[in-house]
């Protein structure tokens, strides 16, 4: 049985102005890289001297970018898929995933320690995904199912001393409702985010500001914010054009490099790097129209040099009051 512990607010997690984070992880390493993953699951690669090597190699780059622009950084585990009924399918007992779990969060720490002096902040998230696949919004679960479900994966990165929870490509409101509680009830910082087909709606139908209030409704705003991820953001500017106070609580941007939809993405054998100048262009529109945007991130195709694109742009473009700044 799992008791709640109910607690107020934790202070604020992000502490710097702006952040920076990884781009598509999954899709570089297989496309770019030619490292097979199975069913996406970016972990397994903590088991061997070469594939901690090459998780490395994939993570510095952006580190790098943190230090050009003077960003804080959050480096997000490579555990997407890391959960029980991922893990089951991979053929890892409980114990096992437990274990790489923790390992994940070690292995991030190690790997920023050099950059501790010259980036602002440094950020250690464990990172979850969906129960189900990220593009739908399958194998539902109530909030209650969703926390009981996410908890193992949330204590295994609170004992290992993360400083949040992130869990991304969420697909309907319950599940991010259950993920915060099962935070929550470890006292971890957690935050959620939504990704989104090309009607801005997320795959389970609800709109962005209806799953956004509705969580924070039902957890008492208990996640640091909200972020939105694998879309593009051609795909969801329309959906900012309203007001309301919502808005303040989108904090973070993961966007895919592609223009297509979840559903050609999923059918695709290639990688479609995107229009980078186009993409950064959407970042810009979106700093416009959200007024606590501080985490800049990419998803699916992109890599550090969309990132590169992003912040230069970002710098050229953005007002001075807001600009990022050397």
């Amino acid at each position: 049985m799992i008791t709640m512990k109910i607690t107020e607010r934790l202070s604020p997690v992000f502490t710097q102005k702006h952040y920076l984070s990884d781009g598509g992880l999954e899709t570089t390493l297989i496309f770019q890289k030619g490292i097979p993953l199975n069913h996406f699951a970016a972990f397994e690669l903590l088991r061997t001297e070469d594939g901690k090597r090459s998780l490395a190699e994939y993570y510095k780059p952006y580190l790098s970018l943190a230090e050009k622009y003077r960003f804080g950084f959050v480096i997000e585990s490579p555990t997407w898929r890391a959960n029980c009924d991922w893990g089951i399918k991979l053929g890892y007992t409980h114990d096992e995933l437990f274990a790489l779990n923790k390992q994940s969060i070690k292995f991030m720490r190690e790997l920023t320690r050099p950059f501790s002096q010259s980036l602002p902040h440094v950020l250690i998230s464990g990172n979850i995904g969906p129960r189900g696949d990220g593009y739908k919004a399958d194998a539902r679960m109530t909030a209650e199912q969703a926390m009981v479900y996410h908890t193992e994966q949330v204590k295994a990165f609170a004992l290992a001393d993360a400083d949040l929870v992130t869990a991304v490509t969420i697909t309907y409101s319950d599940e991010a409702i259950g993920i915060i509680n099962a935070a929550r009830s470890l006292n971890l910082p957690i935050v959620i985010s939504f990704t989104v087909e090309t009607d801005g709606r997320l795959p389970s139908g609800e709109l962005l500001h209806e799953a956004i209030d509705r969580t924070d409704r039902e957890t008492d705003q208990y996640a640091e914010h909200y972020m939105i991820n694998c879309a593009h953001p051609q795909h969801f500017l329309h959906t900012f054009n309203a007001g309301g106070d919502w808005k303040k609580r989108v904090c973070g941007l993961r966007a895919n490099a592609s223009l297509k939809s979840h559903a050609e993405l999923d059918e695709s054998d290639t990688l479609d790097a995107g229009d980078k100048c186009l993409l950064a262009e959407g970042y810009t529109q979106l700093f416009h129209l959200l007024p606590s945007l501080k985490v800049i991130g990419g998803c699916c195709g992109t890599d550090h040099s969309h990132l590169d694109e992003i912040c230069k742009t970002l710098e050229k473009h953005m007002a001075p009051e807001v600009a990022f700044g050397r």
